[in-house]
């Protein structure tokens, strides 16, 4: 029961930080504000996360998983069409329903590191991290679609993982669905469209 109630409240002020990053911003945001959102107690909340940035983190971490489970997006349930699909367009098609689902999570809160990561140096770490990974997650992607077939006449894994890289950042999804209004199979469907002429023969 114990275990239980903590997660809860740990729950509680993870969703309270997330909402207030992403509509006020990191700096305007403090410990205390998150406390009261969450109704708790502010040293309740460094008690469980140690700092604003750690707290940050955990949001963003969230955000981009669905959840607070150990396991790496690539592995997830939803990820898995990105592996099963049995041609490239297949591949491309699953991974832009992929970013798609974690813009719809995270891209007000990944807005907010990057908006952050300018005037706060311990968020700058963050900010670079989260720009590894999606590199990562791109070039994990381009390996598999090597597999299935060839990329465009001239273009290298790299130059290729580099490409893949511009168009999962989930600022896409804040720039035309949040701010533009778009729906968000109309994103999906645009978003794959770009990627296969960017990165397939034809």
């Amino acid at each position: 029961m114990r275990e239980e109630s903590a997660r809860r409240t740990r729950a509680a002020i993870v969703a309270a930080a997330s909402d207030l990053f992403s509509t006020r911003g990191y700096a305007a945001t403090s410990l205390a504000d998150v406390a009261t959102a969450a109704g708790v107690a502010r040293p309740t909340v460094f008690a469980a996360f140690g700092s604003k940035a750690a707290l940050l983190r955990k949001a963003l971490d969230q955000a981009l998983a669905g959840d607070d489970e150990p396991i790496p997006v690539a592995s997830r349930p939803w990820f898995r069409p990105v592996w099963d699909a049995p041609t490239q367009d297949g591949v491309l098609g699953a991974y832009a329903q992929v970013c798609t689902l974690i813009g719809g999570r995270a891209a007000p809160i990944f807005e907010a590191v990057r908006r952050a990561s300018d005037a706060s140096p311990e968020v700058t770490g963050l900010w670079n991290t989260l720009q590894g990974n999606r590199r990562a997650g791109a070039d994990m992607v381009i390996t598999h679609l090597r597999q299935r077939g060839p990329l465009r006449p001239g273009l290298g894994t790299g130059q290729a993982t580099d490409v893949l890289w511009v168009y999962n950042d989930p600022a896409h999804y804040n720039a035309l669905v949040l701010q533009c209004g778009w729906q968000e199979s109309t994103f999906t469907d645009w978003l794959a469209s770009q990627m296969r002429q960017a990165l397939l023969t034809g």
